[in-house]
């Protein structure tokens, strides 16, 4: 079996997609078998692995939709190890679609089943909506990316009352598997009181490392890269290998 791992903030704009990107490459690095599942339309976790998302004629919404199976949609990457369920602006349908099917919420639970990996990595979009309850049914554990800027943890207290109503409803099982600060400065004092106000609510959840502000890692995307790719010398590419080796270990994968 898979362990599975969701990557949300219903907030917008605080490292979500890099994480899932960065963590998905670096764990198959390792020499695992990972598949990142971009279940958000922006398709943002496509692009940033370098593939046309505009080009594609089969997404992540094609199997939602019951038209294809995963290995018909499967992308692989340049990365050894690492495929991608890829997804473009067609999977923001699937949020009218499904509301009106039974067993909705398990759609991406039922595909995950289906793959033959160590480790899935859901891309999750910035809201609280039904793609993202598929998500986190299918998870095993929430991996909260936080920007260490002001208003921070505005907003999470909705996101963990989801968490909740998944966990008591839909998918019993599911845990906070933690949290990680992002676009962190060590020079402003900000940055700190953030972490200590995060520390403060999540405690033991709140991983050792974390992502700072750098140019190489906010480019890298737009090259189609990760960051390991476009800049292996970087902070940021320092840093996400150092959070891959925190979440190994929590995990025990």
């Amino acid at each position: 079996m898979a362990f599975v791992l969701a990557v949300t903030n219903q907030k917008g704009g605080v490292g979500k997609t890099t994480t899932a990107v960065n963590l998905a490459a670096e764990l198959a690095s390792s020499k695992r078998r990972v598949m990142l599942l971009d279940l958000d339309p922006q398709g943002n976790a496509t692009s940033s692995l370098g593939i046309d998302k505009s080009t594609l004629s089969l997404t992540l919404y094609d199997v939602l939709s019951g038209n294809s199976e995963p290995e018909e949609i499967v992308q692989g990457t340049r990365i050894k190890n690492l495929f991608v369920l890829p997804a473009n602006t067609a999977l923001a349908q699937a949020e009218i679609d499904l509301v009106g099917e039974d067993e909705r919420e398990y759609k991406v639970a039922k595909l995950v089943k289906k793959l033959d990996v160590d480790v899935v990595i859901i891309d999750c979009p910035p809201a609280l909506g039904l793609l993202t309850v598929n998500g986190l049914v299918a998870a095993d554990g929430v991996l909260i990316p936080v920007q260490a800027e002001y208003f921070a943890l505005e907003g999470l207290g909705q996101l963990l009352h989801t968490i909740q109503l998944v966990r008591k409803g839909l998918n019993p099982g599911l845990e906070i598997f933690g949290v990680v600060l992002t676009m962190f400065t060590k020079r402003t004092l900000l940055s700190e009181q953030v972490k200590s106000e995060v520390e403060k609510h999540f405690g033991a959840k709140l991983f050792h490392t974390v992502i700072p502000r750098n140019i190489r890692l906010a480019e890298a995307p737009s090259f189609g890269k990760t960051i390991a790719e476009h800049d292996k010398w970087s902070k940021g590419a320092k840093a996400y290998k150092s959070f891959a080796q925190e979440v190994v270990k929590r995990a025990n994968i």
